[in-house]
């Protein structure tokens, strides 16, 4: 089944800057073969439900390893049956309304 996800991965006893820690779970996410789309509170990734959440957990398991004691995730998830739609289209769905 396919998901489309917002992934917003924060490192907790880390400091105020995270950006190092994003930017290797976004390295992780492109790693599995995914297309992160960044954005300025998370990343949306879209693929096959079984492979964007490997790869979630293999951000965890990347970050921990960095130093972070405790991560806190907050995942967004959709997911449907009558039709295959990419982030792509979902984004050109609504701008071409505006």
């Amino acid at each position: 089944m396919n998901v489309i996800i917002d992934l917003c991965v924060v490192p907790i006893g880390v400091g105020v800057s995270v950006s190092k820690y994003i930017a290797e779970c976004e390295r992780v996410l492109t790693e599995a073969g995914l297309t992160p789309r960044l954005h300025a509170y998370g990343t949306n990734v879209e693929g096959e439900w079984d492979e964007v959440f490997a790869a979630v957990k293999r951000c965890h398991e990347a970050v921990h390893q960095m130093g972070a004691p405790r991560i806190s995730t907050t995942i967004k998830l959709g997911t449907r049956t009558d039709r295959p739609q990419t982030i792509e289209q979902k984004v050109q769905s609504v701008q071409q309304k505006l």
